[in-house]
């Protein structure tokens, strides 16, 4: 039937043409233990109360705290700019651009989006976005098993944690080996990198600036996969590339990154915004879909997807993934974004999160008991060892209204006393002053 049964005649007359009896019927497959009991709701409200105990309620998540906290993820300024601009009707409802003739805004804005990051990393295409900087990650070593034919990846111990916990969750029933270099707090350890890597291995998995926040020119590891015949797949945080050499000027393969500190709040954990950048020449293995401009028979400019390789396109087993999607109302926060502060707007950015990270560095250094790793130069996140358990440190910051950093031993064994501290432009001198001196009380 083509229209939803509104009387009871309509009902049992689809009941009957289906061959049930009752509506229970539709549920006696399911045992009575597993089915949804009484969802108890209250009795019905005014708008006015609603409104005033849901806010009640999210008052009790403690917004309040001055953030020192990234591990992959930060506290970032938004332009009022950018939040005007998304919510925009035909930009906040646009939904996926199926039919080119009727989504001209829509792909063109992606068409743009993929045009940024590949200025950005320096790379030559790039899809239409990603769920996250974890799912991108492991769709860049997907892809790299495809064009290699091989299973085997080397996975550096700097990569963001979460991001590898991802890699082996997804491959999890896939034939895909891997095999992580052993665990340095400091940039990638090449002499125990190159044992690694051989004739088996798809591709070698990097990050700059890595977990720790050190920054490192990794073309001579890129070389080093190279020359094994395995390619190199790196995660890079967009804003550092402001400052530090890009994935593309290291002769990286394939850059992906999570977005989110491109115009994206925090939000409690999301949504955020996978981006994915690789050469020419690899476009055909990329997952997701790709944006691209033509004309028609008139001369006329238009935009249109011209890859989709999705699973909802093609064969199943052609699919080049199943898990990808067009992120497109994030992708354009990021675009709007890049296109408001520019590229000296995103120098300038960059600078002051360096800035204020080593003013930060030094005032714990002057801390009895707190020594900062300096075994390279960092971007805005740094490795400060304790002489007491970091975890404890993070919950006294908590009570003081500061989220003191990420404590590395939830990841990383035997780094019981180190916490990762993150700076942003946000961050003032008064603000990282206060927390100092918030810590050496706390010490």
């Amino acid at each position: 039937m083509d229209f939803i049964p509104h009387t009871d005649a309509q009902r049992r007359e689809m009941l009957e043409a289906i061959g049930a009896a009752s509506a229970e019927d539709l549920f006696a497959d399911i045992p009575p233990a597993m089915r949804a009991g009484e969802l108890n709701l209250p009795a019905g409200h005014s708008e006015i109360w609603v409104r005033n105990h849901l806010e009640h309620l999210a008052a009790k998540n403690a917004t309040h705290l001055t953030p020192f906290v990234g591990g992959g993820f930060y506290d970032h300024y938004v332009p009022s700019a950018v939040t005007a601009i998304l919510r925009r009707g035909e930009l906040y409802t646009a939904y996926t651009p199926y039919q080119a003739e009727a989504s001209q805004g829509t792909l063109q804005a992606i068409y743009e989006y993929q045009t940024a990051i590949c200025r950005l990393t320096g790379m030559e295409v790039a899809n239409a976005s990603l769920y996250d900087g974890g799912t991108a990650l492991y769709e860049a070593a997907m892809m790299a098993t495809r064009l290699t034919g091989r299973n085997k990846i080397v996975l550096d111990s700097g990569v963001n944690p979460i991001y590898r916990n991802m890699l082996h969750g997804y491959t999890r029933n896939l034939n895909v080996a891997f095999r992580e270099v052993p665990t340095a707090c400091g940039p990638t350890p090449r002499d125990q990198v190159e044992p690694f890597l051989d004739e088996e291995t798809a591709a070698i998995v990097l990050q700059n600036p890595n977990f720790f926040g050190f920054i490192d020119d990794l073309a001579d590891v890129v070389d080093m996969a190279h020359r094994v015949g395995a390619l190199a797949v790196m995660s890079c945080y967009p804003i550092s590339l402001g400052l530090v050499k890009t994935p593309g000027e290291m002769g990286v393969d394939i850059a992906t990154g999570e977005g989110q500190s491109l115009g994206l709040p925090l939000s409690f954990g999301g949504p955020y915004l996978g981006f994915m950048a690789t050469r020419k020449k690899f476009i055909r293995q990329m997952p997701g879909r790709l944006a691209g401009v033509t004309h028609d028979k008139e001369g006329r400019r238009g935009f249109v997807l011209t890859l989709q390789t999705r699973e909802q396109h093609i064969r199943r087993q052609g699919a080049t993934s199943n898990i990808c999607t067009n992120e497109a109302l994030c992708a354009l926060a990021a675009l709007v974004y890049l296109s408001l502060v520019g590229k000296e707007g995103l120098k300038e950015v960059a600078q002051l999160c360096a800035d204020k990270a080593a003013y930060a560095a030094q005032r714990l250094d002057r801390i009895d008991g707190v020594s900062v790793h300096r075994a390279a130069p960092f971007f805005n996140e740094f490795v400060c060892d304790l002489p007491v358990y970091a975890g404890e440190i993070v919950s006294g910051l908590i009570e003081k209204g500061y989220a003191g950093g990420f404590p590395l031993a939830q990841y990383y064994p035997g780094m019981e006393k180190r916490l990762l501290v993150a700076v942003t432009e946000k961050r003032t001198r008064e603000e990282i002053g206060a927390f100092a001196e918030a810590l050496e009380g706390l010490l």
